[in-house]
């Protein structure tokens, strides 16, 4: 009997077990799945998502952000607001990985025709090798990759800049303001 007890107690600790990691996995889902698309983005636009976005980050990464966004953004078209939000988590999550900067810059501008992004570090910058694989087409990493032809599908441009080793990155976004409605919701 104690055998058998003893069979069933493990047994029941590894249902408790499972259980817990199917509930951590099933918060961590959720928790992705808010962060690549939030519903804030959609109600609100970039003016309210971008801060949400870069507070969460500094908060979770310890990494001090700076942002300076228009007063004025007012709302995009529905992918454009999508691509600039998408760029900011990339450049951020990047920022995070590799760079061994404390701080980050984001500044988003607008003008008649355009609206410009730029996320800046004061990081250890990428080697030069690897920056001319970056702006020549062979990227190799799917981030970047991902940024830019979403960028370039919309009639836009992403250009990275770094100066050095030690002297930080800069990645530039420029998109032009062809509609400010949002199309895919008159479409519908």
């Amino acid at each position: 009997m104690e055998a058998e007890i003893e069979r069933l107690m493990k047994a029941i600790n590894i249902v408790k077990d499972s259980r817990e990691l199917v509930r951590e996995m099933s918060t961590n889902i959720r928790t992705i799945s808010y962060l690549l698309h939030p519903p804030l983005l959609d109600e609100k636009g970039l003016s309210f998502a971008i801060p949400w976005y870069a507070e969460g980050f500094a908060e979770r990464s310890k990494i001090k952000v700076d942002l300076e966004l228009p007063d004025d953004l007012g709302r995009l078209s529905r992918d454009s607001e999508v691509a600039i939000f998408r760029v900011v988590q990339e450049c951020l999550t990047n920022i995070h990985r590799h760079s061994e900067s404390v701080t980050a810059k984001i500044r988003i501008t607008r003008s008649e025709n355009d609206v410009c992004v730029e996320v800046e570090d004061h990081g250890k910058g990428v080697p030069s090798e690897k920056l001319h694989e970056m702006t020549s087409g062979a990227t190799p990493g799917v981030g970047i990759r991902g940024m830019r032809e979403r960028i370039r599908q919309l009639g836009g441009i992403l250009e990275i800049e770094s100066p050095g080793s030690g002297q930080g990155t800069v990645v530039m976004t420029r998109l032009p303001l062809v509609d400010l409605g949002r199309p895919s919701e008159a479409a519908s």
